[in-house]
């Protein structure tokens, strides 16, 4: 295979097509059933589907053989579905998903999360890194393949609209789908994230993710707070007081035991060996305000923080009015929206149920407590790289990147990972992504670096074609 080519094919064919076609689809807001509840009837979801599949089905006219369906089940997201013969008799999934997260405000002046806009080799906008770029990488590899002559296993593509919600909708169309799917002997997922844009970055771990809404009641009406404070309890004291029964307040660390695992000595190791290749940037990505500093100072424990120990955040709130709008008076309640984290090992609904159970027994001061689980999903530990997949990555990120590739966790959750983990358990998994420094998926300003779109779709490519020499 000639690389070189190949590296020129993939670069030409992103900036005439692809780019366009991500431009396109990043002003369609497809927000994930979670944050746009009707979604079904908004139409947004069904023009992103149907956006991706016109151009993916003029792209498969290279493919002989090659079919794309948009599968729907009752009441549920779509999936786009691609299979692509191949020369061998085995089967390669490559994963994507479309849907998108909601707005979030802070986007700076001149960008905004339907708006796309390309400064330098940034592509802002909602989407495009997180992950709408995975079909349009995935069947640009294919053709890749195509163009050369050069054998691959057969190939399915799937893409789905319902990750950003915890791919609630996904194990229905995985069993509806299973005879057409096969068994995967590799698994290649575009929706995760790299360390810098300099290599190609493999995921090693995802974490899992509990979240729920706790409230806590105190009365059943506002009053005023000079005649009621000190006699009736404030909701966002007691609320606070649960918290800590979760979290250390000083550390961050969570405190219940099921929520903490052994990390694997082999992925401290690899923690060392990344947080040494990207020394201060581990925690300057991010966007810190102020003299705001990182948690601790040492960068292996940053990355172990971030990918294999449980972390709270309180993602949102209600009851609480903005500040214009806020009198003088003891509220009767506060919710909090909170997202814990998981390590990749541990038990999702073990979890969840001990949240609930924290928060709920033994209230106090006898305040009326909820705690409404909202999502419970699992983390994912890759099984040992096979010596042909190990040496197949480092020759396609020297062949595109010009320089090794990095392992390393990722703290994000990808429900259907674990889930093909526990299905397909002899499979090899190829987790990787654009979402490196600032590209801030999921806040403002999220942006995809197109040049390493580029070169994942060609690394995709060459370990297809690597996929399909290997030794059987």
């Amino acid at each position: 295979m000639d690389a070189q080519a190949l590296n020129q094919f993939t670069a030409d064919l992103w900036r005439d097509e692809i780019t366009p076609a991500l431009v396109d689809y990043i002003r369609i807001p497809a927000k994930s059933p979670d944050f746009d509840p009707d979604w079904a009837a908004h139409g947004h979801i069904d023009a992103a589907v149907e956006h991706m599949a016109g151009w993916a089905r003029e792209k498969l006219t290279e493919l002989p053989g090659a079919t794309l369906e948009i599968v729907r089940l009752p009441g549920r997201t779509p999936v786009i579905l691609i299979e692509a013969p191949g020369e061998i008799d085995d089967t390669v999934l490559l994963y994507g998903h479309l849907d998108k997260q909601p707005e979030m405000s802070g986007w700076s002046e001149g960008l905004g999360p339907w708006a796309p806009v390309i400064r330098g080799e940034r592509l802002y906008g909602r989407g495009g890194a997180d992950d709408g770029y995975a079909i349009y990488a995935s069947v640009a590899a294919l053709v890749g393949l195509a163009r050369q002559d050069v054998r691959r296993g057969r190939c399915v593509v799937l893409i789905e609209a319902c990750e950003e919600s915890g791919s609630f909708d996904l194990p229905f169309y995985v069993e509806h789908l299973a005879m057409r799917i096969g068994s995967p002997s590799l698994v290649i997922c575009l929706d995760s994230g790299c360390g810098n844009y300099d290599q190609l970055w493999l995921t090693t771990s995802l974490r899992g993710l509990a979240g729920g809404l706790l409230s806590v009641q105190v009365l059943e009406e506002g009053v005023h707070s000079g005649d009621a404070s000190g006699v009736a309890p404030d909701s966002f004291r007691l609320a606070r007081a649960l918290l800590d029964r979760l979290e250390d307040s000083a550390t961050g660390r969570i405190l219940p035991s099921v929520f903490n695992v052994d990390i694997p000595a082999e992925r401290v190791a690899q923690a060392e060996v990344a947080a040494k290749a990207l020394g201060e940037e581990v925690w300057r990505k991010f966007p810190f305000a102020g003299a705001t500093a990182p948690i601790v100072s040492d960068g292996a424990e940053l990355v172990l923080n971030r990918t294999w120990r449980p972390q709270l955040a309180v993602v949102g709130a209600d009851g609480l009015p903005a500040p214009m709008s806020a009198g003088n008076v003891l509220r009767p309640s506060t919710t909090l929206k909170l997202s814990v984290r998981l390590a990749p090992t541990a038990d999702p609904n073990a979890c969840a149920r001990a949240l609930a159970d924290t928060f709920t027994i033994d209230p106090p001061q006898g305040a009326k407590v909820t705690f409404e689980e909202t999502q419970a999903s699992p983390g994912w530990n890759a099984p040992p790289l096979a010596p042909w997949l190990e040496a197949a990555v480092q020759r396609a990120s020297l062949a595109t990147f010009g320089r090794e590739a990095a392992l390393m966790g990722e703290g994000g959750t990808i429900p259907f990972i674990g889930m093909l983990g526990e299905k397909f358990p002899n499979a090899q998994f190829v987790i990787t992504g654009v979402l490196g420094p600032h590209s801030n998926a999921h806040g403002p300003n999220e942006f995809i670096h197109l040049p390493t779109g580029q070169k994942v779709t060609a690394a995709a490519a060459l370990i297809l074609a690597d996929h399909a020499k290997r030794p059987r």
